[in-house]
């Protein structure tokens, strides 16, 4: 029997005990097994209604703790790889982050952070602390808004690329934007400059979507006269500013399915996605990469490793739970409850 069909009897087997869900960036052998699916925002909103006793999160660490903070009082949350993590969320220490909102107070300004969701649970707690809350792509400009109105100004971490491109959908003028410079303790921050701020950008990026360039799109545009570029907002700035459209990887599924017949979209995000999307409309849309850009740490969940999840659920020994520790469970849940509440 093939690793795909012992997943899907071991599926049957545990029936509304196991729930399997999926970020789209997952390869799609392992897609082919999950209840649901979607991005990030998608999936912390179909956290509360899971009613089974397992929660299996296809995806990257931060995710499934997060779901694992949704979670209903005795369900489990487990993941196939725990080394799944994510470069960006590890560009954002939660102890340098507390220390450069302390820094950033000195004078008194009330400073809220708000956090992509491409963060750790030590980060989303600081977060919560302070008042803060937790974005993804799909409604940052919502709680980037949000955000400004609740204090003097904003920490905008770890996506300096999301949190620039947001700002201009907002008009938020340059002048009232800074880039931190994080090193050495914050010793490098002009605090009087930092005062004039009104949105401050922590210097992080995602590896994946910082990997596109002009050239590559004046190439794809060269090659194939009349074809549409969409690209994700985690990437540079200056790549928003030359697509024809940017947004979340939602988004991204929704463009594509509402091109016209004949259509040449090419995509800038993983390419799991990409390919996905070139399968699904194949025959009405011609979907291209902008660059073929695999997720690594997306590329730790097999199917191998999750039907050895699986076999150890339904042996009554299931590995790799995700347990959020208790002394951050509180903080961390509000900011992302507080996300939740606004985009409701």
């Amino acid at each position: 029997m093939s690793v795909a069909a012992k997943i899907e009897t071991l599926r049957r087997t545990l029936g509304g005990r196991l729930t399997i869900m999926g970020h789209h960036y997952q390869h799609q052998s392992v897609i082919n097994h999950t209840d649901l699916r979607g991005d990030s925002l998608e999936l912390a909103r179909k956290t509360a209604g899971v009613t089974s006793d397992f929660i299996v999160f296809c995806g990257v660490f931060f995710m499934a703790e997060s779901a694992a903070l949704l979670a209903r009082p005795g369900q489990t949350v487990c993941i196939p790889d725990p080394s799944a993590d994510c470069s960006m969320a590890l560009m954002a220490p939660a102890t340098r982050v507390r220390r450069m909102l302390e820094l950033l107070g000195t004078n008194g300004r009330k400073i809220i952070p708000l956090a992509y969701v491409n963060s750790s649970l030590e980060v989303k707690a600081v977060v919560g602390e302070y008042g803060g809350a937790v974005c993804t792509s799909a409604n940052a400009k919502t709680m980037l808004r949000w955000a400004m109105e609740q204090g003097d100004a904003v920490l905008f971490l770890p996506d300096k690329c999301l949190g620039a491109n947001t700002a201009k959908l907002l008009g938020v003028p340059e002048e009232a934007i800074m880039a931190l410079d994080i090193r050495a303790d914050g010793k490098h921050i002009d605090l009087a400059e930092a005062d004039k701020a009104k949105l401050l950008l922590w210097p992080g990026h995602c590896c994946i979507h910082t990997r596109f360039t002009l050239e590559q799109m004046a190439a794809m545009r060269a090659a194939h006269p009349g074809a549409r570029i969409v690209v994700h907002p985690e990437s540079l700035p200056a790549i928003v500013d030359a697509a024809d459209a940017a947004g979340s990887t939602s988004f991204i599924i929704d463009y594509v399915a509402k091109a016209k017949a004949g259509e040449t979209i090419v995509i800038g995000t993983e390419v799991n996605l990409v390919k996905r999307l070139a399968v699904e409309h194949a025959g009405r849309v011609t979907v291209l990469p902008l660059l073929e850009t695999e997720c690594s740490h997306m590329a730790r969940t097999t199917e191998e490793n999750l039907l050895e999840l699986l076999e150890s659920i339904a042996a009554g020994k299931p590995l790799h739970v995700v347990q959020p520790d208790t002394a951050l469970f509180a903080p961390a849940k509000a900011a992302l409850e507080r996300m939740l509440t606004v985009c409701a």
